[in-house]
């Protein structure tokens, strides 16, 4: 098929009044609607968007999202913002929908696509916390699910004589079996914009609120990360590490287990991908309460209000939050569906994520990330002085005043 899709930056050439780029409109050609996507440099978009338009009958102009992750947040946001009526239907992340939710730039589909039998489908704590605006109205179908996993490297719990790892002290026993020789029972990725996750992670599963420092769950989970820096059982200098570093040090053996995003290919590449290798499990319950917290994430499709082409759009969006939507998705850019139910159909057992993503979403508590309008801006101050407390610059218990006081002035 013709590729459709157009540079951004092209199309930001062809006009005076938008800084996000125009479609461009061949004159034998017509669009129904146009969406901005961060999918285009996949190796089978196109295929994936001809299945689109063939199962909707629509003919759809795609303008490509900018891959640098602050541009591209800045294109939306003066799309959005400035009322451009130009593009339609637009692919945001997380933290885009705390920025967006609450400021009336999309519109509410609760009566629409996400009616109340459609969205029973999706998990509830990431819907109510991630694309339910204050006003109760759903403004967002979630393109995947994507866990914070939890990780373990089967061939040191078999070294160590440890079958699983199901609560606090299976844990801490784990911690001290393993560490040792430069190698660490666990391993983070804990640059200040990234650590955000396995803070927000330990809280829950202390039982705490990421949004009231007061609570005692909070500190504990604060100074438990803290002892596994001191008792030489996760290393410090993982503060400069994001994803890309602490992979590969999982790979070579230096973790025992580890929190991460996705299914896993990057252990996969490496021929370190199986169930007596590198794998996924059962998030602990540290609390006590048999409870288990897990966070999911997503890139959501959105209709911008401003479109002149809504009745397009939400054709477009029912068939993303369908089961025909989510199996091409799937099939084309391995995005694991959002429907649990959807998921049970069209996942083939042989995928090596699958058990565990069930078992996710049936035992766990699945909740999207605590996220504020200026999210970023709030991500990177809680790592800094989360980096700061792991230095013993500052002490557990200031850390959570100055925590504190973060979220009163975000929230």
């Amino acid at each position: 098929m013709k590729k459709k899709t157009i540079s951004i930056f092209l199309a930001a050439a062809m006009t005076m009044g938008l800084a996000a780029g125009t479609p461009t409109v061949f004159a034998d050609e017509e669009y129904d609607l146009t969406l901005y996507s961060i999918m285009t440099t996949d190796s089978d978009f196109d295929d994936w968007l001809a299945n689109v338009e063939e199962a909707t009958g629509l003919n759809i102009n795609v303008i490509a999202a900018p891959t640098d992750s602050d541009t591209r947040q800045q294109k939306i946001t003066t799309i959005l913002s400035t009322g451009d009526s130009s593009v339609d239907i637009i692919e945001v992340n997380d933290e885009m929908c705390a920025a967006f939710k609450n400021s009336g730039w999309l519109e509410g589909l609760n009566d629409t696509v996400m009616t109340e039998d459609i969205r029973g489908e999706f998990p509830q704590g990431y819907m109510k916390d991630m694309i339910t605006d204050k006003d109760g109205n759903i403004i967002g179908v979630p393109g995947y699910s994507g866990y914070l996993a939890f990780w373990v490297n089967q061939e040191i719990l078999d070294e160590v004589g440890i079958e699983s790892i199901e609560t606090k002290e299976d844990f801490l026993a784990y911690m001290e079996a393993v560490s040792g020789d430069g190698r660490y029972g666990y391993g983070g990725s804990w640059e200040k914009t990234y650590v955000f996750n396995e803070i927000a992670q330990f809280v829950n599963m202390f039982g705490g609120d990421y949004f009231d420092w007061t609570k005692e769950e909070n500190k504990e989970a604060i100074q438990f990360l803290h002892d596994l820096v001191a008792n030489g059982q996760t290393p410090i200098d993982q503060i400069a590490d994001k994803y890309e570093q602490m992979n590969p040090k999982a790979n070579d053996g230096k973790y025992g287990c580890w929190f991460y995003w996705g299914m896993g290919s990057e252990y996969d590449n490496e021929g370190m991908l199986s169930d007596d290798k590198i794998h996924m499990a059962m998030v602990p319950d540290f609390s006590g309460k048999g409870e288990r917290s897990i966070f999911t994430d997503s890139w959501s499709y959105v209709l911008n209000s401003a479109s002149p082409n809504k009745e397009a759009a939400i054709t477009f969006l029912n068939y993303m939050a369908s089961e025909g939507g989510m199996e091409a998705s799937y099939k084309a850019f391995a995005r694991y569906p959002a429907r649990a139910d959807v998921a049970e159909k069209v996942v083939p057992d042989t995928d090596p994520g699958k058990e565990m993503y069930s078992r996710y979403a049936s035992e766990c508590n699945v909740n999207g990330r605590p996220m504020v309008a200026q999210t970023m801006e709030f991500i990177s101050d809680m790592g800094t002085i989360f980096q700061s407390c792991m230095k013993d610059e500052i002490t557990v218990d200031e850390f959570c005043e100055k925590a504190q006081q973060l979220v009163e002035t975000y929230q």
